[in-house]
């Protein structure tokens, strides 16, 4: 149920932005990737872990790193990004011990990463008349 609710979730997320016209900015997905980056430091400062914190942050800071120069350079970097942070949320209990992360938290944002960054790759593969995700 994880894995469906992320998705779900993802491709909602991809749809409404398309229908409203938050993606004409090319902006819209690196926030995406930015904000889905800083979870788990949220989830390091809820369960009090400050090593944990500071392991996060650093990971953090490199997802960021990749969704500004894909900003600002290529897009599919941003791509990159999210199936990054999908592959991270599938191996992340092994690398840093952080107590506030909810036990369904890793399938949820997997699924949410892997499918928000095919949702990304096909819009940027076929855009639309409005999209600005290419300049």
């Amino acid at each position: 149920m994880d894995y469906l609710i992320g998705a779900v979730l993802a491709l909602g997320t991809g749809v409404f932005g398309a229908v409203v016209g938050f993606d004409r900015e090319r902006g819209f997905y690196p926030v995406v990737l930015v904000v889905i980056a800083s979870y788990y430091a949220l989830f390091a400062v809820m369960g009090g872990a400050m090593g944990a914190l500071a392991v996060e942050v650093v990971i953090m800071v490199a997802f960021v790193a990749l969704a500004v120069v894909g900003f600002r350079r290529a897009p599919w970097l941003v791509v990159a990004g999210l199936a990054g942070h999908g592959v991270l949320d599938m191996v992340h209990p092994h690398l840093v011990a952080n107590p506030g992360v909810p036990a369904w938290w890793p399938m949820f944002c997997m699924a949410f990463d892997v499918v928000a960054a095919g949702y990304l790759a096909v819009r940027l593969v076929r855009p639309g008349r409005s999209s600005g995700l290419t300049r």
